[in-house]
């Protein structure tokens, strides 16, 4: 079977696109399971019922988040009512909402998504290791199929639960930093890799903002008013095939799609 992750989708840019390809893509490259990480969706920061309600539509199957996803006060109540709309697992006891999905993929194979947050110069929540052994062992054991989103700041952190989680899970998929890295790869132990998968949104542009407040912010210290930049909009994401009867991977490829 074959799973779509696109990487961060970022403000109106992203969204935009993702409308225009998702649908073609799944369609095109028969894919069987397709996850987006939204956090970025609301003008740069979270997500809202209604934007998240876009996203299904234009084909998502599963929304995963990171350290934004609470930035829009009116995702809260949302969450209790769409499952497939994820949050860090590793956030406190108690938050709404959950970081991990169970159901059926398009082509009716049992499948889970977890997603989880990484702590290196990022919020000091609970253990991403510990939580993830924790949600696996939730997972029943017909279920091979299982896709994690590691949003994370630093290569090292990403890596990590890559090789902790090798040969337990069918990949592992870096989000949060926005710039796709060159390593996707599958590991010894059959589970798909890459440390970051890139964002979905406007690449003229630092980290899909508009350069001038950014580069102004470094220069002076000073606090800066972050919008989201437009020109050069491009869909990043990876096409993992995974036999979903073991649920190893048996290859990730990197995908871009560009605006016309």
């Amino acid at each position: 079977m074959l799973i779509l992750f696109v990487g961060d989708i970022v403000g109106s840019p992203g969204r935009r696109i993702l409308k225009d390809h998702l649908s073609d893509l799944v369609q095109q490259r028969k894919i069987d399971l397709a996850v987006v990480n939204c956090e970025n969706a609301a003008s740069g920061f979270g997500i809202t019922p209604r934007l998240a309600g876009e996203l299904f539509d234009a084909g998502a199957d599963v929304l995963t988040g990171g350290n934004h996803i609470w930035d829009r006060k009116e995702i809260i109540d949302y969450f209790p009512h769409q499952p497939r709309l994820l949050r860090p697992a590793n956030f406190p006891d108690g938050l709404p909402g959950s970081g991990l999905y169970l159901g059926n993929s398009r082509n009716g194979v049992p499948c889970a998504v977890l997603n989880l947050q990484g702590r290196t110069f990022m919020a000091p929540i609970d253990c991403p290791f510990r939580t993830a052994e924790r949600e696996l062992a939730r997972i029943p054991p017909e279920t091979k199929v299982i896709i994690v989103d590691m949003h994370a700041e630093t290569t090292s952190e990403k890596q990590a639960i890559g090789w902790f989680l090798n040969g337990k899970v069918s990949a592992i998929i870096g989000t949060h930093t926005h710039v796709a890295t060159a390593d996707a790869h599958v590991l010894p132990g059959g589970s798909a890799f890459v440390t970051d998968v890139g964002m979905t949104g406007a690449h003229n542009s630092i980290i899909g903002m508009t350069k001038e407040p950014i580069i102004q912010r470094f220069l002076t210290g000073l606090p800066a008013r972050f919008e989201v930049a437009e020109g050069d909009v491009q869909l990043h994401a990876v096409v993992i095939e995974v036999d979903q009867t073991s649920g190893r991977a048996r290859s990730i490829e990197p995908l871009v799609v560009r605006s016309e």
